[in-house]
Formats: structure tokens, C-alpha cells, sequence
């Protein structure tokens, strides 16, 4: 009798154990793959540019959304791809819409010809998805990302004010990579 109630024990603690595995993560990935995953298909979306500028938090498999796109089916379409991801658990979409100006698409193509053809910043222009995101709302440039080094956040932001901005400002939200080191 006490081996089968022993028996019985076991089979519960590996019963029970399983069950927690399942509602711990055992079936849905941990927030950093999910993170991981995330950031893969933001990349990879083909229609994400250096106009663009999405990040996101994942907690427990809910994620939030936040950024720009400078066209509104961008936005439904990050929506759809983030959704679809295994280990999702909820979205929250706080991406802002810009709206569209012929003024602010001059800005942008400005902005960006002035960073990316300046020697310390070229290197950048020949990646998928430069690393460098200028987000241009109502003559307001923002720009958002990462560079390697103090030198290349100071460049491209004279760049961006040098860029013929007749009105409107800058905001040089780029990290550093390496603060440390310079180059």
C-alpha cells in the first residue's frame, strides 16, 4: 500500500510539475525571445524605412507598441505581423500616424541626404535598414536610433540642423553605442 501511495505521489509532483511549466513559459517563449523576435520582423517588415521609427515593450507576452510611421497602413500592418507572433498575448498600439505634408516629405528627404552623405555617417547608408530614423511632424525633426559614437550623434545632429530647415527645430534622441569611445 505505501508503495502505490508513493506511486501516486510522484505521478502528482510530475503531473503538477508539467502544469507549471506550461503556465510559467513552458509553452510560450520568455519575454526576451519574444523581444527578440520582435525586433526580427519589425526589421525585416519591407516597408520600414529610415522615416519610420518603432519600439516596444513586452511584459508576460502583452506588448506595447510606440513610435511613428509616416503612412497609416504601416501602422495596421506592424498590428497584423505583431499579432500574429506565437507568445502574444495582448497588443497595445500607441504608434502615432504623421500626417502627410509635402513639407514635411521635402524635410525628410533633406535630413537625410545631409547625414547620410557626410563622410562620418555614409558608412551607415549602406545597411537594410539605415540605423539612423528621422521623424519628421509638422516641421519638428526627431531623430531617433543608434551610432556608434558620441562624434556620430554631434554630426548627424548639425547635419539635420544644417539641412535647410527654413522653421522648425531638432531633437537628437540617438544613442550611443560606445559613449566612451571615440573615433
Amino acid at each position: 500500500m505505501k508503495n502505490i501511495f508513493a506511486g501516486l505521489l510522484a505521478a502528482c509532483a510530475l503531473l503538477g510539475g508539467l502544469a507549471a511549466a506550461e503556465t510559467n513559459g513552458g509553452m510560450r517563449p520568455s519575454d526576451a525571445a519574444l523581444a527578440k523576435k520582435l525586433t526580427h520582423q519589425i526589421r525585416m517588415y519591407p516597408r520600414y524605412s529610415i522615416f519610420d521609427n518603432i519600439s516596444f515593450s513586452v511584459n508576460e507576452g502583452r506588448v506595447a507598441l510606440f513610435g511613428a510611421v509616416n503612412e497609416p497602413y504601416k501602422k495596421s500592418d506592424l498590428e497584423h505581423i505583431v499579432q500574429r507572433l506565437p507568445g502574444v498575448a495582448s497588443l497595445t498600439d500607441e504608434i502615432k500616424v504623421l500626417p502627410p505634408s509635402p513639407l514635411d516629405d521635402r524635410l525628410r528627404m533633406q535630413v537625410a541626404r545631409a547625414i547620410y552623405r557626410d563622410p562620418v555617417l555614409s558608412r551607415y547608408a549602406m545597411e537594410a535598414v539605415p540605423p539612423i530614423h528621422i521623424i519628421v511632424d509638422a516641421g519638428h525633426v526627431t531623430l531617433e536610433g543608434e551610432v556608434s559614437t558620441d562624434m556620430e550623434k554631434n554630426v548627424a545632429g548639425i547635419r539635420a540642423n544644417g539641412a535647410g530647415l527654413s522653421f522648425g527645430q531638432v531633437t537628437n534622441n540617438l544613442r550611443v553605442e560606445n559613449p566612451s569611445h571615440q573615433s
